[in-house]
């Protein structure tokens, strides 16, 4: 499954978009719409062209990462809720998360009540992840178009 345009659209919103590497909220370096890495390095410059290139190319592996460890039945929000909840936190912390086991137990509205409990950096909570987090559990719960 692919992530669809409400999902990507939430990552672009959320990630925003930066041309020059910078620091995010853990000194994680990040550049374009949240793209980390090895390649990322101070004082780095990419074009919105180059920033799309990287966003696909992560999203690839988060996709990937999605449908391996989800065992139930998701519609194309859900999906894609999901690869917005790993983008930002981690392919790691979906894997190990109560969001995860609820899921894969068949507990929909369980695992959507996870969602907000994700809102912290450097042990605070933050406005943004929580708006996101928000953000992603409202997707999680919309209906996809048949």
């Amino acid at each position: 499954m692919k992530i669809n345009q409400a999902g990507l659209d939430l990552i672009k919103d959320f990630e925003g978009l930066r041309l020059l590497a910078y620091q995010d909220l853990v000194n994680v370096w990040t550049i374009g719409y949240g793209h980390t890495g090895p390649d990322v390095r101070p004082g780095q410059r990419i074009s919105n062209t180059q920033a799309e290139q990287l966003l696909l190319g992560d999203l690839a592996r988060f996709e990937t990462g999605v449908d391996k460890m989800v065992k139930v039945p998701l519609n194309p929000n859900q999906f894609s809720a999901l690869v917005s909840f790993s983008y930002n936190l981690g392919l790691g912390n979906l894997q190990q998360s109560t969001l995860l086991r609820l899921l894969n137990k068949r507990d929909y509205a369980g695992a959507a009540g996870q969602f907000p409990l994700w809102n912290k950096a450097g042990g605070h909570v933050i406005d943004g992840l929580t708006r996101r987090r928000q953000a992603e559990q409202k997707l999680f719960l919309t209906p996809a178009a048949v």
